[in-house]
């Protein structure tokens, strides 16, 4: 074959091309689709040595469906409509700077790295196993884990592909359904609320940075009855922040508005969530024109981050570290419009984006860094400093080019519309930015979104 399947690359990265190693795991797989989702029969499903041969060689008549789907999908957790596809397909020009299997894992749009994925999934076995030999359906150990690895997801969420993390937190979400459908004490029963509705939040803003507005806000709604049940401030109010936010970039400003201050209601047990709520708020009342409030709401953000006496955590997804407060302060000003307001939201994008640079690079927020470099883009624009405009462009586009969002795509279409209306937009450098906006555009429709940004 000119170009390898994604299955192939998979089995060869896994070292299952032996058929009899690939028979084990296909089985294995079966075997626990058939304990969780049933049929039972499912168990004693296998796979032949010439379909094998089949598959590995991509001599497909048709892709696989019924039990060797399901099995296949579970196996690898890639749909198979992409699995026996090509795994090269796309633009060359979409990663320069990779070569190998990373290149390629980059290109067809899937996150796939052999050595991570083999000791997460070996982590996973090991867990699971645990699990069954607890006596009780909930066990300290599960609940552990549990924490454990929503922990892990939330430090790393900031710099992982968004689509395979996905897959990953929606089978913990699953899990911790499954816990809280069966027999446990009050106290298990209240922490699994917690974990679910934590878990559904993840899902929120993931479906929310592939630009799934629809699906976050169902996401965002079971996160919040999560919450509830689980009698959690701290959760209720990043999730009332999470749906104003997509309000918010669903061009529903006045929701975003009454869902941020209903947030305020809840007084977080500890965290940065009421700080968040304001920014948010302030944000989308400038947005709305109404500017004394929206200055007004960002002075309450400031006052709740002088009296917050917990750690500046900038590795949490769910933490609001001051980088990210100058951010919103900088779009706010920008909503604003004036320009002594030009001025004000060029100096907090410049601070936030020191505070991001700042950041050791497993903490870096590349989504985060990309929206204040295009508000500083926006503002010097507005300043008609077109030079400095046109490097913050060049920048952010080539963050985009290796980890796409869907926020930032907005920011870009936003300031390709503000280009279009200066005089800037006639000379070579304009007609430039233009055009690269443009390129990003299209090719960004041929791919998911595969980072993270608010």
């Amino acid at each position: 074959m000119a170009q390898p399947t994604v299955f192939q690359l998979l089995v060869d990265e896994r070292r299952w091309r032996d058929y009899d190693v690939f028979k084990h795991h296909y089985e294995e797989a079966a075997a626990e689709l058939a304990q969780r989702e049933g049929p039972p029969n499912l168990r004693t499903a296998t796979i032949g040595r010439r379909q094998f041969v089949r598959w590995l060689r991509g001599q497909l008549e048709s892709t696989p469906r019924n039990d060797a789907k399901r099995i296949l999908e579970h196996l690898f957790q890639v749909p198979v409509s992409h699995l026996f596809q090509p795994a090269q397909h796309g633009s060359e020009q979409a990663c320069p700077g990779e070569t190998g299997r990373q290149a390629t894992a980059l290109q067809s749009g899937f996150y796939q790295s052999g050595m991570e994925d083999a000791v997460s999934m070996a982590a996973h076995e090991s867990a699971r196993f645990a699990a069954r030999v607890e006596q009780s359906n909930v066990g300290p150990h599960t609940l552990e884990q549990l924490r454990v690895d929503i922990q892990r997801i939330i430090y790393t969420y900031p710099n992982r592909p968004v689509m395979p993390l996905f897959l990953e937190v929606r089978e913990l979400r699953n899990r911790a359904f499954e816990l809280l459908e069966g027999r446990q004490p009050p106290q298990y029963t209240k922490e699994l609320y917690l974990a679910a509705g934590t878990l559904c939040g993840i899902l929120a803003n993931a479906s929310f940075d592939l630009g799934q507005y629809g699906p976050a806000g169902t996401q965002a709604r079971t996160a919040f009855l999560c919450g509830e049940l689980a009698g959690h401030n701290g959760l209720r109010s990043w999730v009332r922040g999470m749906q104003a936010l997509i309000a918010y970039w669903d061009e529903r400003p006045e929701d975003a508005v009454r869902l941020a201050l209903s947030g305020q209601e809840f007084t977080p047990e500890e965290g940065t969530a009421h700080i968040r709520l304001a920014s948010i708020s302030a944000r989308a009342l400038a947005r709305l024109g109404r500017h004394e409030e929206a200055l007004s709401h960002l002075q309450t953000a400031e006052r709740h981050r002088q009296s917050y006496a917990g750690p500046e955590d900038h590795g949490n997804m769910m933490a609001f570290p001051g980088a990210k407060q100058s951010l919103y302060a900088s779009t706010t000003h920008l909503w604003i419009g004036t320009d002594h307001a030009c001025v004000s939201a060029e100096r907090e994008a410049a601070a936030a984006i020191d505070t991001y640079e700042a950041a050791p690079p497993e903490q870096r927020r590349l989504g985060e860094l990309s929206l204040a470099r295009m508000d500083l883009a926006h503002a010097r624009l507005q300043q008609r400093e077109i030079d400095g405009a046109a490097e913050q462009l060049q920048i952010v586009l080539a963050m985009e080019a290796r980890r796409r969002t869907a926020s930032v795509g907005r920011r870009l279409e936003q300031f390709g519309r503000r280009l279009a209306l200066t005089p800037a937009a006639r000379t070579p450098l304009g007609l430039a930015m233009y055009d690269s906006i443009a390129a990003y555009h299209e090719q960004h429709a041929r791919s998911l979104p595969g980072g993270s940004a608010q």
